[in-house]
């Protein structure tokens, strides 16, 4: 098969598109024939940094496409059906093997391109909010990164639950895009300081949960424009400060929480988060939330793609077509 691979970590040069080995079919797997991959920012901060589970190394999370084999201890799919599948790397190819439990069958009506985008967007958001961050009807929310995957998601199912949803960007023309998915107001962070907006924009309250995919500075900056039992949910490091020391000697005395997350774990232990994604396919499925996907790209054209991403000109997700 074809496959966009590294032999050593980096920027995007280090992509080459060449012929690798099938992936194996295992006794609890689905061998899928790749049609979309969605390009996760664990994706890009993996190949620029991450280890090599093989070399040459195929990165990649999140796939969608057709079923050619299931494994002999495998039900409930079969040949033929599109899924949507998550793993911890291997998406950057025309095929790939994903356990069972980490598949999603595609519902009737949407498209693979769609679904390609939903399980880790849509799971990570969902328990940031609600089974972590305890929002509540009438809640604050700021959402970092508005304007990604994770934060339209957040953005959607906040609106949904009947809080008032605040998010940054790093434009007011992404802002302004936003609107229409459920945000009340906006900050262009490269204008002002957001967490000052935060507290002006509540009357100095601050918000009752922030999720925030941008980890580092922009971190520090959620906790400090936290509410009185405000919990901020730490969902990545799309800043690129992995490994940034915090100041937390304001959460005690203001009663504040502050929780670190990994969708791969929820997956891992139970079956919660993988229900939670199924209905999130479903409700894309009958329009009653949105999936954008800004650009796509050959996956031969792996490099440019993940270049575009990381210069945060996307509104949505960026994917790869083998």
């Amino acid at each position: 098969m074809k496959a966009a691979v590294y032999y050593q970590p980096g920027g995007p040069e280090v992509f080459r598109y060449e012929d690798v080995p099938d992936p194996e079919l295992t006794p609890d797997g689905l061998l899928v024939r790749v049609e979309a991959i969605s390009i996760e920012g664990g994706d890009t901060l993996h190949r620029a940094a991450g280890e090599l589970t093989a070399t040459p190394h195929v990165v990649g999370y999140q796939a969608a496409g057709t079923v050619l084999a299931v494994g002999a201890q495998v039900s409930g799919f079969a040949a033929g059906e599109r899924v949507v599948t998550v793993g911890t790397d291997g998406s950057h190819a025309e095929l790939r093997v994903a356990g069972q439990r980490f598949c999603w069958k595609i519902p009737a009506g949407l498209a693979t391109d769609t679904a390609a985008c939903v399980p880790i967007a849509f799971g990570t958001a969902d328990d940031a909010l609600f089974e972590f961050g305890r929002l509540q009807p009438g809640e604050t929310v700021l959402v970092q990164a508005g304007a990604s995957g994770v934060g339209i998601a957040a953005i959607q199912l906040a609106h949904r639950a009947g809080a008032r949803v605040l998010a940054t960007a790093s434009s007011e023309a992404k802002l302004a895009r936003l609107a229409g998915f459920g945000l009340d107001q906006g900050i262009d962070y490269t204008q002002a300081d957001f967490p000052a907006e935060v507290r002006r924009l509540t009357g100095g309250r601050g918000a009752d949960v922030i999720v925030d995919t941008v980890g580092g500075q922009t971190l520090q900056g959620s906790l400090s424009c936290l509410a009185y039992r405000g919990r901020c949910v730490s969902v990545g490091d799309a800043g690129r400060e992995h490994g940034t020391a915090l100041d937390i000697s304001a959460l005690r005395p203001n009663n504040q929480a502050l929780t670190g997350y990994f969708l791969g774990a929820e997956l891992f232990l139970g079956d919660r988060a993988h229900q939670a994604i199924g209905r999130h396919l479903a409700d894309i499925a009958a329009g009653d939330l949105r999936v954008v996907i800004d650009r796509s790209f050959p996956l031969s054209q792996a490099a440019a793609a993940h270049a575009y991403l990381e210069s945060r000109q996307a509104f949505g997700r960026v994917l790869l077509v083998p």
